[in-house]
């Protein structure tokens, strides 16, 4: 059996050698030929899972390192038996610590206290939940926006205008899909107040570029649209500009390899199902208060810094992205 892995996927090095004649290539890089006699993929968003690159092949397994699932044609492997697992969930506390210090960043900034501020989450799965969890213990009026959560499970949901209207904060963690490219456009942004913030750490094309450059709101960026191209005037505006990172904390990427890796093990009966790598040690979720949290998250997540190398050497952002030191979840 023969499995391809994207070489940026950590720790999973010497994990399936006794099982399959393992390959490990750049995401980039995958063709037609790598995966013609695969029969399991390991992806991150880099690698476009299409009919370009499946057609003919046997493959029976695509397990992304990732929460999305944008880059995989899902009606293609539908069709053709091929089945497709995520890693969701997998880095949700690693985006909220990287929120965080945004929060942390603008609260020192402009001189506020979160009772003072009414924070607007779009897309409350794993990641805008945690986000949540966290802002109203932190003492911010919260409103979520979540249409598929709401027709599911009901709850306390507000409409999309009512978070545009009414927040001095918005933060973006829905999929990217139909419903959500350009979710943010000069039509939905115009109906933001001109002091607010709009930080996006989901997907780039849930953001228009061009209404982003156009908007008079602070902005703070993970993501962007056409990566690893980002637009420049864009990138200079951005007060926090990072290379697509938010959610790379060295716990993250260990729960994506060890979910890739159950998957894989239940599909091909594999007796490493439990595995976890021995490098990373889990942190277990715990409160932290505003306070200690401004005061700390500096040393875990330092994104001015990062903004100030991103913008410096844009040209290098996914060196940097596959380069990065992954930083250590505390809460």
């Amino acid at each position: 059996m023969k499995v391809v892995i994207d070489s940026a996927i950590p720790y999973l090095k010497g994990v399936f050698e006794p099982y399959f004649d393992v390959v490990y290539q750049p995401g980039v890089a995958f063709t037609a030929d790598d995966v013609v006699d695969a029969d399991a993929l390991i992806v991150r968003t880099r690698t476009k899972c299409n009919a370009a690159l499946l057609d003919g092949s046997q493959v029976r397994l695509i397990a992304t390192a990732t929460i999305g699932f944008d880059h995989i044609d899902l009606d293609y492997c539908s069709r053709n038996g091929i089945r497709v697992v995520t890693a969701q969930g997998c880095n949700a506390a690693g985006v909220l610590q990287w929120v965080a210090a945004a929060l942390a960043i603008l609260s020192r900034r402009d001189g506020w206290n979160p009772c003072q501020k009414t924070l607007g989450i779009v897309g409350v799965g794993n990641v805008g939940s945690l986000v949540e969890r966290y802002a109203r213990l932190w003492g911010f009026n919260v409103l979520c926006c979540d249409p598929p959560r709401q027709s599911r499970d009901g709850g306390n949901f507000v409409d999309f205008e009512t978070i545009l209207r009414s927040s001095d904060i918005i933060t973006m963690h829905t999929p990217l899909d139909s419903t959500t490219y350009h979710l943010l456009n000069s039509n939905t942004i115009s109906l933001v107040a001109d002091n607010s913030v709009i930080i996006n750490a989901s997907r780039g094309e849930v953001a228009e570029t061009e209404a982003l450059l156009a908007a008079p709101q602070t902005l703070l960026l993970d993501v962007w649209e056409r990566e690893p191209e980002i637009n420049s005037q864009l990138l200079e505006k951005a007060l926090v500009a990072t290379p697509h990172i938010a959610g790379y904390s060295a716990q993250g990427k260990a729960n994506a390899a060890s979910m890739v890796v159950r998957a894989v093990a239940e599909e091909f009966g594999l007796p490493i199902r439990g595995w976890y790598p021995d490098e990373v040690k889990p942190i277990e979720r715990c409160r932290i208060d505003w306070n200690e949290m401004c005061n700390s998250i500096g040393q875990y997540a330092d994104l001015l810094a990062e903004s100030a190398m991103l913008k410096s050497n844009p040209a290098e952002f996914e060196s940097m992205r596959n380069n990065y030191a992954y930083r250590e979840e505390y809460f």
